[in-house]
């Protein structure tokens, strides 16, 4: 059961990494003054994982859903934050 365990967790935090790795397109576009996001999908999007990011830290208190879900928030963040400067330029 033991070895069972640890390879989900393995798995889990390779499903976070392909997850936060999935960001990095659109925040290259963004970066290259290239509207590729939709700003209430991340406003939407920002707001949940700030909120999953919180439960997971004060309430469930496991360092690798912290560190997944907190790259996760911080994708989004600042896909929102790039997104907002951008539409703010035009």
């Amino acid at each position: 059961m033991n070895l069972l365990l640890s390879i989900i967790a393995l798995l889990y935090a390779g499903t976070g990494i392909v997850a936060t790795v999935g960001y990095f397109p659109t925040i290259r576009d963004l970066l290259n003054k290239k509207k590729s996001a939709n700003i209430n999908s991340y406003i939407i999007w920002t707001l949940c994982a700030l909120v999953t990011v919180l439960y997971s830290w004060l309430v469930v208190h496991d360092l690798l859903l912290i560190l997944v879900t907190g790259a996760n928030f911080l994708c989004c963040a600042l896909i929102l934050v790039l997104v907002l400067k951008l539409e703010h330029k035009k």
